[in-house]
């Protein structure tokens, strides 16, 4: 299931400058926040969601008539339009502090439908707002809270903070034939640390790591009294799950990858992470096994690989040693990754907006 990162961003001295008497209630105190727009379009490229969350005190009665706030607003919400930036929701509450609504910020009250999401993602979503209730807002909500202003940071330095977070992910899989536990971060190389207790197979999964330049943590403990078929295909799901995981909605990835020779064997790797599975050999083995891996495993495990990740792997495979072929294929399969998991494009690498 695909999860979307929200940013619930405060209005007056976020957005907009908030002026001495805290109340935007005429065009001459209308002031956007320095760097605003570029910043929230950066976040937007990144695949973030805005909803604004904001506090007007009194709004409605005769001290803040309902016309004297809509004027602002109108212009805000169409010069950020005219720049491409939307908000998915606007949240107002009128409510005065003492009046202790469950609405008002940092009360949760408007927020629910968010809190009850199985589709919001908590770890990257935020509040970004200008006081302390906001960050208490965050507290309250779970998740990351973000100052900007005078208290806090500029918009450029936000928006750095948040795209900066690392592509991490942990997955524990267990089952009666096998308990793995998988880590992964895919903005590190180091650690890369694998147990499996098939040597070779441990081997295999480096190669994957190394040259797709994601740092590896996989513990298996299988059933290899019986084979290692239970062990192979495991540790490609639960690879596939956490590397899914730590991708997210994919935004900003390279998306496609290939290559490999090794040696006599040449291997050639194409891959797409695409959101869809479905894995393609084309080749075969001399030999039965290496180091105690069957060759009929590899294209499980890549198959498994690719079901988990949600990708497109195929794979055109010819050589003459076992040993260097399926290298190859793990080697190819790594270095195709780099490429497709590596961050820094506009935006989500599809037409259909989504992966």
């Amino acid at each position: 299931m695909s999860t979307r990162k929200i940013l619930f961003i405060d209005r007056d001295g976020c957005l907009i400058e908030e002026p001495a008497d805290e109340q935007i209630d005429s065009y001459e105190k209308f002031r956007l926040m320095p760097g605003v727009i570029p910043a929230l379009l950066e976040l937007k490229a990144a695949g973030y969601r805005f909803v604004m969350v904001s506090n007007q005190d009194g709004l409605g009665t005769e001290s803040f008539p309902t016309e004297q706030f809509e004027g602002p607003q109108t212009l805000l919400l169409q010069i950020l339009e005219s720049q491409g930036i939307v908000f998915d929701a606007i949240h107002i509450d009128p409510t005065r502090p003492e009046d202790q609504a469950p609405t008002r910020k940092p009360g949760v009250g408007m927020l629910l439908d968010y809190l009850r999401d199985p589709g919001m993602d908590r770890e990257l979503s935020a509040v970004i707002g200008d006081r302390e209730t906001d960050l208490q807002l965050a507290a309250n909500m779970g998740i990351k809270g973000l100052r900007v202003g005078p208290e806090g940071q500029p918009w450029d330095r936000v928006a750095a903070e948040l795209l900066s977070t690392p592509r991490r992910a942990r997955v524990e899989r267990g089952t009666r034939e096998t308990r793995i536990t998988v880590a992964v971060n895919l903005d590190q190389t180091q650690p890369v640390t694998i147990g499996t207790g098939i040597g070779f197979f441990d081997h295999m999964l480096e190669q994957i790591a190394a040259h797709a330049g994601f740092s590896l943590s996989l513990d298996c403990q299988g059933d290899l009294h019986v084979d290692e078929h239970h062990t192979v295909e495991d540790c490609a799901l639960a690879l596939g799950e956490a590397l899914d995981r730590a991708l997210g909605d994919r935004a900003g990835i390279g998306r496609y990858g290939f290559v490999l020779p090794m040696d006599e064997s040449l291997a050639r790797v194409a891959i797409d992470l695409s959101g869809r599975p479905a894995f393609v050999l084309d080749g075969t083995f001399p030999r039965e096994s290496v180091g105690g891996l069957h060759t009929e495993m590899v294209s499980h495990f890549f198959a498994s690989l690719a079901q988990a990740l949600r990708c497109a792997i195929h794979i055109e495979l010819r050589g003459e040693n076992t040993h260097h072929m399926v290298e190859a294929c793990f080697k190819g399969v790594g270095r195709a990754l780099r490429p497709a998991l590596a961050r820094g494009q506009a935006g989500i690498p599809s037409t259909k907006g989504m992966l």
